[in-house]
C-alpha cells in the first residue's frame, strides 16, 4: 500500500484548496457586518435558522485536531480511539442538557458576559478573558503547525520553507476570516466545512464497508489483525499500557475531554447567536447529531485504515497518526482510482483543508471578541460600537499573528500536550466556573476568580510533569526527561482542585458575601435559568 498520492490527486487538491479559499474569504467579504454594528459582528443578529446555527456549532466543535488526532487514535489504538470519540461526542451532549440555554440566558457576546450577568467587575471579565487566551491559543498552535505538514504531505513537497510558507498563508486567511466576517461570516463558512466533512467521509465510510461485505465485525477483525498487536487493538488500555495506572489514565483522560470539550469559548459563544430559549435547543439538536454522526464515520474510516494499510505504515507516516483519516480515505478506492473517484478523494482532502481554515478562525474570533468586549470595552465606559468593532478586528491581528509565529517553530515537534493543555483548561477551571456561576445561589466573586485562576494554574504547573512533555520518544521533547506526574492529562488533581477553589473561596468570603450572592442570584435565576427576561449588560 502506497502512502504517496497520484500526481492528479495532488493537483486537484492544490486547485481544490485555492477555490475553497477564494470562495470563502468572499462570503466573509459578502456577509461581514456594517462598520458599527457590534450585534451583527459579535452573534450575527442571531438570525441563523437552528439547523445553520446547529450545523455552525458542529462546525466549531469539530476542529481539525479531532479529525485527524481522533482519527489517528483510532487507527492506532482502536477500542481506545472509539471512546475518545464517543466521549467528543458525550460533551457535547452535556452542554446541550446541562448549560446550553442558561448559557445562552445569561450571556450577551462572550463568556465574561455570562459570568458578570451576576458577578459585575473587570476583574471577572479580566480572568475570563485570560483563560479564554490560555484554552484556545494552544489549539490554534497545534492546528497551524499541522497545517504545513498537512499540506506537504498531500501536494508531495518536503521543503521547510514551504511548510512555512502554508502556515503564514493560511494564518492570514484565518485571520481575515475572523477579522472581516464575524460571527455570520465564520458560521457560514463552519457550515461549509461540516456539510463538506460530513458528505465525503460518509462516502468514504460506505466505500470502506462495501471492501468488507458491509460488514463491520469483519472490518473490526481485519483491523485487529493488521495492527500487530492482535485482540488488544479491540481492548482497553493500548494507548496508555506504558504507564504505572493505565485504567486510571484512560478514565481521566476521558474524564477531560467530557467535561472540557464542551466548554471551550469558541463553542460557548455560539451559544449567543441562537435568539431564544427554544432555538438554542433544536440548534443544539442538530449539533448533536452532527457529531455523532461524525463520530461514526470516523471510526469506519480509522478502522478501515488500519485494516487496509496497516498500524506499522500509520505510525511510521506520522507516529501520532495524524495522517490515518486521509490514509484510509486513500485505501478506501482500491488501486485503480477512476476520475470520480480523484475527484472524491480531492473534496476529502479539501474538507480536511477548510477544516484547519474554519477551526481556527473560530477561534481566533473567540479570543478577539474576549479581548475587545471583555477588556478594552469595559475599561472605557462610553466606547463606540464603531470604535469596539475596530478594535475586535485589531484584537484578531494581535492574536493571529503571534499564533503563526509560534506555530512556525514548533512545527516540528509533537503538539499533542497542547491539545491536551486546552481540554485540562476547560474541564479544570472553565467548567467549574460556569456551573458555580449558573447554579450555585451562594457563589460569590472570590469564589469564581479562584476557579478560574486556581483551576487553570493547577493545569499549568502539572501539565509540564506529564509523559506528553518529555520522557517519551513520542513527547514534545523527546531529548529531555522531567517526567513526574504518572498520568496523561492532569485532571486526576487539577479538576477537584478547580471545583475546591470556586469553594473555598466562597467560604473565605464569609456568610455575609454570600447572603449577597443568593439575592443577587436570585434577582437573576428567572432569566438565567428559564428565560424569562433577555437583560443585556
Amino acid at each position: 500500500m502506497t502512502t504517496v498520492f497520484s500526481v492528479n490527486a495532488q493537483a486537484m487538491s492544490l486547485v481544490g484548496f485555492t477555490a475553497v479559499a477564494t470562495i470563502t474569504l468572499l462570503l466573509c467579504v459578502m456577509t461581514g457586518p456594517d462598520r458599527d454594528d457590534l450585534d451583527e459582528f459579535y452573534t450575527g443578529y442571531s438570525s441563523l435558522s437552528p439547523m445553520r446555527n446547529g450545523l455552525a456549532i458542529a462546525g466549531d466543535y469539530v476542529s481539525a485536531a479531532t479529525v485527524l488526532g481522533t482519527g489517528g487514535v483510532i487507527a492506532l489504538f482502536g477500542y481506545d480511539g472509539i471512546v475518545l470519540a464517543l466521549s467528543t461526542a458525550l460533551s457535547l451532549m452535556l452542554l446541550m442538557f446541562l448549560l446550553a440555554e442558561p448559557l445562552r440566558n445569561a450571556g450577551r457576546f462572550t463568556m465574561g458576559d455570562a459570568l458578570t450577568r451576576r458577578m459585575p467587575g473587570r476583574a471577572v471579565r479580566i480572568a475570563a478573558c485570560a483563560v479564554t487566551l490560555a484554552a484556545l491559543v494552544p489549539l490554534m498552535l497545534v492546528q497551524l503547525a499541522g497545517t504545513g505538514q498537512l499540506m506537504a504531505f498531500i501536494l508531495g513537497f518536503s521543503g521547510e520553507s514551504l511548510q512555512t510558507g502554508c502556515i503564514i498563508g493560511v494564518g492570514a486567511l484565518m485571520i481575515s476570516y475572523a477579522a472581516i466576517g464575524g460571527m455570520k461570516g465564520t458560521a457560514l463558512i463552519q457550515i461549509l466545512k461540516i456539510v463538506m466533512l460530513l458528505g465525503s467521509g460518509m462516502v468514504v465510510a460506505l466505500l470502506i464497508l462495501h471492501r468488507f461485505d458491509w460488514d463491520p465485525g469483519a472490518l473490526f477483525d481485519a483491523a485487529a489483525q493488521k495492527s500487530g498487536v492482535g485482540s488488544a487493538f479491540l481492548s482497553s488500555g493500548l494507548q496508555f499500557a506504558g504507564g504505572p495506572s493505565p485504567d486510571l489514565d484512560m478514565i481521566t483522560a476521558q474524564l477531560t475531554v467530557v467535561l472540557g470539550g464542551g466548554v471551550l469559548p469558541h463553542v460557548t459563544m455560539r451559544m449567543y447567536t441562537a435568539s431564544s430559549a427554544r432555538q438554542v435547543r433544536r440548534s443544539m439538536s442538530w449539533a448533536v447529531s452532527g457529531v455523532a454522526l461524525f463520530v461514526l464515520v470516523i471510526t469506519v474510516v480509522g478502522f478501515g485504515a488500519t485494516a487496509l494499510v496497516g498500524r506499522e505504515l500509520i505510525a511510521q507516516v506520522d507516529p501520532q497518526g495524524n495522517t490515518a483519516y486521509l490514509l484510509g480515505s486513500q485505501a478506501a478506492f482500491g488501486g485503480d482510482v477512476s476520475s470520480a473517484e480523484t475527484f472524491l478523494f480531492t473534496t476529502v482532502t479539501t474538507a480536511v483543508f477548510l477544516t484547519l481554515l474554519a477551526s481556527v478562525a473560530g477561534m481566533i474570533l473567540a479570543c478577539a471578541n474576549s479581548l475587545a468586549h471583555d477588556v478594552f470595552a469595559a475599561r472605557v465606559r462610553e466606547m463606540s460600537p464603531r470604535r469596539e468593532m475596530t478594535v475586535a478586528r485589531l484584537s484578531a491581528l494581535a492574536v493571529g499573528v503571534p499564533a503563526i509565529l509560534l506555530a512556525t517553530q514548533v512545527q516540528h515537534r509533537s503538539l499533542q500536550w497542547l491539545v491536551t493543555l486546552s481540554f485540562c483548561l476547560g474541564a479544570s477551571a472553565i467548567a467549574p466556573a460556569l456551573v458555580y456561576s449558573l447554579f450555585w445561589r451562594r457563589f460569590t466573586r472570590a469564589g469564581l476568580l479562584s476557579t478560574l485562576i486556581g483551576g487553570s494554574l493547577a493545569v499549568l504547573a502539572l501539565m509540564p510533569g506529564t509523559n506528553l512533555v518529555s520522557g517519551s520518544p513520542l513527547s514534545a521533547f523527546p531529548e529531555a526527561d522531567f517526567n513526574w506526574f504518572p498520568f496523561t492529562t492532569t485532571g486526576l488533581l487539577s479538576i477537584p482542585l478547580g471545583f475546591a477553589c470556586g469553594w473555598l473561596g466562597t467560604i473565605a468570603s464569609g456568610r455575609r458575601k454570600s447572603e449577597e450572592q443568593r439575592h443577587q442570584y436570585e434577582a437573576v435565576e428567572g432569566w438565567i435559568l428559564a428565560g424569562a427576561v433577555r437583560k443585556d449588560t
